[in-house]
């Protein structure tokens, strides 16, 4: 089980794990041994999920997001295929526990009076400056 939050949990079931050789540098060991982490989580079909929180990971603007609905986190940081998988799975539960978060509702408002005054006169003033800097001959 992925613990993400007191009463959200992801059962290791709906998480699919594919170890691949990293890539950069790492001498022999890197040619030899799987060390990276490939994770994916099939967020559109997960029963596991709220569905306001599904709907809200799903809007989100992430390359990891496949047209699916399915996240792909790979992780080659560490030189151990533990410690890769463990990296992944935090950067699971940081990404759904983002998501458990309900962006506030924008309140539209309108500029004061005093601030529009305020914004129109130093308008003015700098246009007088500017005006101020013409037609002068400094021959």
């Amino acid at each position: 089980m992925l613990q993400i939050s007191p009463r959200l949990a992801i059962p290791d079931s709906e998480l699919v794990e594919r170890f691949v050789r990293s890539a950069g540098p790492g001498g022999q060991n890197v040619n030899k041994v799987a060390t990276a982490v490939e994770l994916r989580f099939d967020i559109a079909g997960s029963p596991s999920l709220p569905e306001p929180l599904r709907a809200r990971l799903l809007l989100r603007r992430d390359r990891r997001l496949t047209g699916e609905g399915v996240l792909v986190i790979s992780a080659q940081r560490f030189r151990t295929q533990e410690r890769n998988r463990e990296d992944a799975r935090e950067r699971l539960a940081a990404f759904i526990a983002a998501g458990l978060e309900v962006p506030k509702p924008r309140v539209a408002t309108r500029p004061s009076r005093a601030s529009k005054e305020r914004r129109l006169g130093a308008k003015r003033e700098r246009g007088t400056i500017k005006r101020g800097r013409t037609g002068r001959d400094w021959d």
